[in-house]
């Protein structure tokens, strides 16, 4: 019997995984594959638009991609999800960015677009940030390349289990309700599955259960409504079952 599930998307099929022996490995291979995806992206349309996710998972991952050899100057790094919270907050996943990647590379500061959580307007904040998408990755549209993380309760992004963001089918920017006591703002299914690439990261045992569920394409989470044809998962054993 197929469970009900928080949308009726197609899967997209079998989701390519690579299982790795630790969390170093993790980050030292996906580093490999942004740094690979960005060198495309600008040989073959002149730049690259690159979405990244917070949580702890991705944070030596984007250390190791500062030492990589990337045409920084080409690159547009966007967020996939922010917390609502002041500036300069450790709840902010841009603080931990900054110190991990931004902060560390030569990228002009017009080509780093944190999400305007800040505004009072959150929705009219999304709108905005669907604008700068827009003008740098057309219309609609196409990232180059989505990283995400999964949670135990099986989101990812921000889009949590119940919350009315998983149902938005017009927007790429959404804010949501809220999840541990504060409001978020997430790129929507619609912008994640048109990007070319999709990579998740998922690390450490407590993932073991969703991550054997988004393998499985459970659409009654949401990480599993994610489509998989275009995607890669590193995992390591742990997150994998394995270990």
């Amino acid at each position: 019997m197929v469970r009900p599930g928080p949308c009726s998307r197609c899967a997209g099929g079998a989701l390519r995984t690579e299982i790795l022996p630790d969390p170093g490995a993790v980050a030292a291979r996906a580093a490999e594959r942004i740094a690979q995806v960005a060198r495309e992206a600008v040989n073959e349309r002149g730049r690259c638009a690159l979405a990244i996710s917070g949580g702890t998972t991705p944070w030596p991952a984007f250390s190791a991609l500062a030492k990589k050899d990337v045409p920084w100057d080409r690159v547009h790094l966007f967020q996939v999800d922010e917390r609502v919270a002041p500036s300069g907050d450790p709840e902010r996943n841009y603080f931990h960015l900054l110190e991990a990647l931004i902060d560390r590379i030569a990228i002009p500061s017009a080509n780093v677009h944190p999400m305007p959580v800040e505004e009072e307007d959150l929705d009219q904040g999304a709108r905005r940030y669907e604008a700068i998408l827009r003008r740098i990755a057309g219309t609609p549209p196409v990232l180059d390349l989505v990283q995400l993380g999964l949670g135990e309760d099986g989101h990812t992004a921000s889009l949590f289990p119940g919350d009315a963001a998983l149902q938005a089918t017009d927007a790429d920017v959404a804010a949501t309700g809220l999840y541990k006591g504060r409001r978020r703002m997430t790129l929507t299914f619609p912008a994640i599955d048109r990007a070319r690439c999709v990579l998740w990261l998922v690390t450490g045992s407590g993932k073991a259960a969703a991550l054997e569920r988004l393998r499985a394409g459970d659409r009654s989470i949401p990480a599993g409504c994610v489509r998989s044809d275009r995607a890669v998962l590193l995992a390591d054993k742990s997150a994998g079952g394995t270990g």
